[in-house]
């Protein structure tokens, strides 16, 4: 039995304390907040084994500089003369090519489909009830350019042993009968998922409260104690915490504590938003993404969260109303007959999704630090990746053959 510290109370880190757990290891989680603000919570709830194409991908430079005019738009990159920012940019320029997308595939589809997994074996144990839902995504688009850029991942998706499937208008209504739709079609992600993050989480924490866990709010990590390559200690709140095996699952705040432990996490948080609102007569019944306005919806608790954008640089509270308007004002173009508001700022959830440079989460061992596993970097997919990365974590530690190939996760592969 080891001590084991997690640094950060999200998906992430939640996870692997809940597999440690289970191995009988003590486990102290140590957050720098409340978890209930954390991106685990308000984020779009989906399990996406269809999003095996990474952030850095052919095409996506000449959006985001286009987008950068566009205060509406669904991606921006605030200009910056961060040298962290630069040294992210140069990285993401270099994987935006078609061999990081081909080379990224397997292994990204790999740790998606046994988080499904992981996911559906959890929604069976008493007090996780999560809304967990076999329904797929509906990604709807309205232009021919959509049709084709879907069209071919369907394609490769079905190589990689995914289930898709192109439907015309007249199929996608007999799936969502409640909506007027304005599209040319959609393609079903019948590989996907969708629960309650909120209930996810609140399980989580109940669960390893009573397998003796601790779960520490409002601690952040403010100095480390290391020794010839070893993390010591760490003091959070003054107080000291000592452990055997250190794990930095702390998302968007990776390269600052990864800063005070010596070593480099080249991340950086990309603002999103989110609202919800009542889901009217039951309209939408499965989740669905606009593919032209980077919109998701997914009906959750009788209501249905909306949600969208990446803002990529420095952090900031500041909600930008433009970029919720750009939300607001996509859904009636794709759904005439769903009535939805402009929210009030205070209605508007704001989160920092940890975005690695070639758009691949970090999971594994730093090579400076040896009882440190480095767990973060999952970007969009934070919620959809979690178990995953909390069972191979929790097989590092324990010594276990990982169930997939952890090499294209590599920390320290920049």
């Amino acid at each position: 039995m080891a001590d084991i510290v997690i640094i950060g109370g999200g998906i992430a880190g939640l996870s692997t304390a809940y597999y440690l757990s289970n191995e009988g290891h003590r486990v102290t989680v140590l957050d720098k907040g409340e978890i209930a603000g954390n991106c685990s919570y308000g984020n779009a709830g989906m399990i996406v084994p269809s999003h095996f194409v990474p952030l850095a991908s052919p095409g996506m430079i000449s959006k985001g500089i286009r987008w950068m005019f566009n205060s509406k738009s669904p991606f921006y990159v605030r200009p910056s003369f961060s040298r962290d920012l630069i040294g992210w940019g140069l990285q993401f320029i270099k994987h935006a090519n078609a061999r990081h997308v081909k080379e990224a595939a397997v292994p990204l589809r790999d740790l998606s489909l046994l988080s499904h997994q992981l996911y559906s074996s959890l929604a069976k144990k008493p007090g996780f009830n999560i809304g967990l839902q076999h329904r797929g995504i509906l990604a709807f688009y309205k232009t021919e350019k959509a049709a084709e850029e879907e069209w071919h991942l369907v394609q490769d998706a079905t190589a990689l042993g995914l289930d898709m499937a192109v439907l015309n208008p007249a199929e996608c209504k007999v799936l969502q009968p409640g909506l007027d739709l304005n599209v040319l079609g959609a393609v079903h992600y019948r590989c996907d998922a969708h629960l309650s993050p909120m209930a996810l989480m609140d399980a989580l924490q109940a669960h390893l409260r009573q397998k003796g866990a601790t779960i520490l709010t409002n601690h952040e990590v403010g100095q480390m104690v290391t020794d010839n390559g070893v993390l010591q200690a760490v003091i959070a709140n003054g107080k000291v915490f000592r452990a055997d095996q250190f794990v930095l699952a702390t998302g968007s705040w990776s390269p600052a504590v990864a800063r005070k432990m010596g070593i480099k996490v080249p991340l950086l948080p990309g603002k999103g938003y989110s609202f919800m609102q009542p889901n009217t007569g039951g309209n939408v019944q499965i989740p669905a993404l606009l593919c032209e306005a980077r919109v998701a919806m997914t009906p959750m608790q009788g209501q249905i969260r909306y949600g969208g954008t990446m803002e990529l640089g420095r952090m900031n509270e500041k909600v930008n109303m433009n970029r919720v308007e750009g939300i607001v004002s996509a859904i009636p173009d794709y759904f005439p007959n769903l009535t939805i508001r402009m929210p009030v700022t205070s209605e508007v959830w704001h989160g920092y999704r940890p975005s690695s440079p070639d758009g691949l989460p970090m999971i594994g061992y730093s090579s400076k630090l040896k009882n440190l596993v480095i767990a973060t970097g999952h970007g969009m997919m934070g919620l959809s990746l979690g178990p995953a990365t909390g069972l191979l974590v929790s097989q590092l530690i324990t010594g276990q053959k990982p169930d997939i190939n952890l090499s294209p996760f590599s920390p320290e592969r920049f």
